[in-house]
């Protein structure tokens, strides 16, 4: 799965799985632009990697338009993107959760993933190739107690990913969906006790947690040639959790 010569931005690449995401697109030989509204964030793993940072805050067009055209101009093209930003949002059930929370969820969690799309998908239709990673998560495809805009924004991002797809696959990009499960991220770690891990490992059928890198590993292949007839898919990562 080499990418020597291919460029790639990642969102929400700062920390947890997108900075593994970026990570890993860059040891495969990729040039990538890892994208954060942290710009220090960014700034860190893209100075690891010997890429290119940029503060983005996707719930805005223009800004994720403006990220797209940098990282052609500095970077010379744009062959893959990892749509990964995402927020969780508040626990509550829906007569309780605040319209603010709400917007704001949705307007990172599925906005963000529309805007930038619509950016990469500009240049990459243009050119005839490319592919596209969505995250989404299970609960795109599975309910979840007190999450509702979390879980509404992940199956929004499933139906965009679907209908993307179906739109690019005659004009050569192809998009698809990665559904991580709990994964062993800084944030479950900083919200999480050693009792809270255990309890949600053994919630799981593998018992265990996942790990960032090995989300990375697929959402890099599916970015790769070697994926070149996996289009408008949904590729869980979880264990077994969705297959219970």
């Amino acid at each position: 799965m080499t990418m020597q010569g291919k460029v790639a931005i990642v969102t929400g690449g700062g920390s947890g799985i997108g900075a593994e995401c970026a990570r890993t697109l860059a040891r495969r030989g990729a040039k990538v632009a890892v994208a954060d509204l942290d710009g220090n964030a960014a700034g860190v793993v893209a100075g690891e990697i010997g890429g290119l940072a940029l503060a983005v805050d996707v719930s805005d067009p223009a800004q994720c338009q403006a990220m797209v055209d940098r990282v052609i101009g500095e970077l010379g093209d744009l062959h893959m993107a990892v749509n990964n930003a995402g927020i969780g949002g508040s626990h509550l059930p829906v007569e309780e959760y605040d319209v603010d929370d709400w917007r704001r969820v949705l307007s990172i969690n599925l906005d963000g993933v529309f805007y930038c799309m619509k950016a990469e998908l500009k240049h990459m239709v243009g050119q005839g190739r490319g592919a596209i990673v969505n995250m989404a998560s299970i609960f795109a495809v599975a309910g979840q107690r007190a999450l509702p805009a979390y879980v509404a924004s992940k199956h929004g991002v499933l139906g965009l990913t679907r209908a993307a797809a179906l739109d690019s696959a005659p004009k050569g990009v192809r998009v698809n969906a990665v559904g991580p499960g709990v994964i062993l991220t800084p944030l479950v770690e900083s919200h999480q006790d050693t009792a809270g891990k255990a309890a949600l490992a053994a919630g799981n059928p593998s018992k265990r947690l996942g790990l960032p890198a090995e989300v990375a590993e697929l959402v890099v292949w599916l970015c790769s040639d070697a994926a070149s007839f996996c289009n408008g898919g949904f590729y869980p990562v979880d264990g077994g959790f969705t297959a219970a």
